[in-house]
């Protein structure tokens, strides 16, 4: 065994004694696996803190080393020991599954274990999955003999806290990260100096797709939230748009470069968490040697176990906590797939589902799901009537909350199987919304009588508008979930309203004509409601629609709001919208049909600030508006 000269990596303060035991423990790669036996379980560094050298050498044991067991999570780098050759030596246990694992483990050479990544520890603990032999990463002994595991801790820890025999691979460029990702060198039985650097991965920038899906999610971001990332496009397109968010804070499994900007600007600064201010908590960073550098030793990062940062009662201690996680299809019920293309398993849970929960349990938290509406050059739907075959749920119906393309936003969480699918359906691409509508009416999930949602919902229109009193009060288009809302809202109404707004009195309206009011175009016919909070719900407070008659380019519109926020102001506010959306659409003014005796509606006309006509004939207005002679802005009444 050859004697190792002292490494020009090594501290200059490290003491003589801690010196010369890890010298002792230097040996080349393959003296290092010599330590492994016959039917041993391996352990492999995650992420890109995968020992590579080592895995290198432990495939230089052909010859001699039979009926080994490899797990690990995602790897970053090469794979050689999953590869057909060395399958009388080793087979690979995958808790997730990289682009260098798919081929094997679909040929079924290799395993996969759909777990949830805050529960893989446990499985080394309690000896579940004992661990003979841990190969990680390291960075070269800090003065006091300890070693950091830098870009990866989160399962890395747990491993070599059972392992027999621990072989630590000094990468002299990894970031010496903080928290509770160290070894001392009493730990470690063999040290091997890297023949890599680390890993370093960048993430191409966004595209369009990502960009507008990104949008949808920032404006479901508070100033003051907490947030988890992952890995992607999404993401990424997530973080460049935060620039005007302040006191953002992190909880998250891994991130990656594009945290940087953010915390020199000032928009990350973690004073507002509840857990944990201060920090940015993660588990593992995926990027590159900018980031690695930027995090080593920074005291604004504690990078701790997987067990610990994702586990969903931990996340939850978060307030404001925003969860950020893909997928690869969603059905209309709410199922959402991450780990498997029909039988084809692609990746795993990772932490998916633990910062789902963790996130809906937080005070103010929001769980999203986020995915392109279409794949392969938008010729299929990634928002399904039903999942494939044979593919598993990652997140069930029962924990998905927000869903997200580039076509808006659809909140499920408390929502009818009716609901959900008209929810997806219009948040789906267009080119797939009939399809989508008439195998949900094939399944029996909406009515047969459903009308098309093929037309784009105008979320741009969503407005919040604070009331003379300070109420609170949002103003957006209608939707097709809204239909319930909107009887509520009906029934609501006396008797007197019923009739100022109808002409008559009506005592009710069939479901026909509910499902025809919630159901505009946007266009020729649009709808508007103003709500205010109720619980953790909303309320319908005031209504207002108007159609265009395209022969004379007028639209005839109509109002109604309930009688307890009548005189509130919150009128005044729905016709401002109702006639800025009109103007933008070219169209020339509006109609209507008024009361005598509807004093409020006619307040509001007249203070309008429009050219308005009026002639009054059997107890009723006749009114004309033109919005051609606009005079002022419109003023509150």
């Amino acid at each position: 065994m050859s004697t190792p000269q002292e490494p020009s990596y090594l501290n200059p303060r490290l003491p003589e004694s801690l010196k010369r035991q890890f010298l002792s423990k230097l040996k080349t790669p393959e003296e290092a696996v010599q330590l492994i036996r016959s039917g041993d379980r391996i352990y492999i560094g995650s992420n890109c803190g995968e020992p590579e050298t080592l895995a290198e050498a432990l495939c230089s044991r052909k010859d001699d080393l039979f009926g080994c067991e490899v797990t690990h999570l995602l790897t970053h780098g090469i794979a050689p020991y999953a590869e057909p050759e060395y399958a009388e030596n080793f087979r690979v246990r995958n808790l997730f599954i990289g682009a260098n694992m798919r081929k094997a483990v679909n040929e079924g050479r290799a395993d996969f274990v759909p777990i949830f990544l805050s529960e893989i520890p446990r499985l080394f603990r309690n000896g579940q999955l004992p661990i003979d032999v841990a190969m990680v990463s390291v960075t070269p002994p800090d003065e006091h003999g300890y070693c950091s595991m830098g870009v990866a801790v989160d399962i890395g820890m747990a491993a070599c806290e059972v392992a027999r025999v621990i072989l630590a691979e000094v990468k002299p460029d990894m970031p010496r990260t903080l928290g509770n990702g160290f070894l001392h060198i009493n730990d470690i039985d063999a040290f091997c100096t890297s023949r890599y650097p680390v890993i370093e991965h960048s993430f191409e920038g966004s595209d369009e797709t990502s960009a507008k899906i990104a949008e949808y999610i920032v404006d479901l971001i508070d100033d003051g939230a907490c947030l988890q990332a992952g890995i992607g496009n999404i993401p990424d397109a997530v973080l460049a748009r935060l620039g005007e968010k302040n006191d953002l804070g992190m909880h998250t499994e891994m991130f990656s470069d594009g945290i940087i900007p953010l915390i020199q600007n000032g928009n990350i600064t973690c004073r507002k968490k509840t857990l944990h201010p201060g920090k940015v908590v993660a588990t593992f960073v995926i990027g590159t040697r900018k980031l690695y550098d930027y995090i080593d030793n920074n005291p604004f990062f504690e990078f701790r176990t997987s067990d610990y940062v994702n586990d969903p009662f931990v996340v939850a201690q978060n307030d404001n906590m925003i969860a950020i996680n893909s997928c690869i299809e969603v059905d209309l019920t709410g199922q959402v797939v991450s780990d498997s293309i029909g039988n084809r398993f692609y990746s795993g849970f990772g932490g998916q589902v633990d910062f789902i929960r963790g996130a809906a349990r937080s005070k103010g938290g929001k769980p999203i799901i986020a995915l392109p509406s279409t794949a392969k050059g938008g010729t299929i739907s990634k928002i399904v009537p039903m999942i494939k075959p044979a593919a598993g749920v990652t997140t069930s119906r029962g924990d998905v909350h927000y869903v997200v393309t580039e076509w808006g936003v659809a909140y499920l969480h408390g929502r009818s199987v009716r609901e959900r699918a008209l929810s997806l359906i219009r948040i789906a691409h267009p080119s797939f919304r009939d399809e989508l509508l008439e195998k949900a009416k094939e399944l029996g999930y909406v009515a047969k009588e459903q009308p098309s949602v093929e037309h784009r919902y105008p979320s741009e229109l969503i407005r919040t508008v604070t009331l003379r009193d300070g109420t609170e009060v949002t103003i957006r288009p209608i939707l097709p979930t809204d239909e319930y809302l909107l009887k509520r809202h009906f029934y609501s109404l006396s008797e007197e309203s019923v009739r100022k707004r109808f002409g008559a009195v009506l005592k009710s309206l069939s479901n026909a004509t509910f499902r025809e009011l919630v159901n505009p175009d946007y266009n020729t016919h649009m709808a508007f409601v103003a709500t205010v909070k109720e619980g953790e719900g909303e309320v319908i407070i005031t209504t207002g629609r108007y159609y265009i008659n395209q022969t004379t380019n007028y639209a005839e519109f109509a109002m109604a709001t309930r009688d307890d926020w009548q005189g509130r102001g919150v009128g005044t506010e729905v016709f401002k919208t109702l006639v800025e959306t009109a103007q933008a659409n070219k169209v020339l003014g509006f109609t209507a049909t008024v009361l005598a005796e509807n004093t409020e509606m006619m307040k509001i006309i007249r203070e309008s600030g429009l050219d308005v006509e009026t002639k009054l004939s059997a107890g009723q207005y006749e009114v004309k508006i033109h919005f051609r002679k606009r005079r002022e802005g419109l003023e509150s009444s």
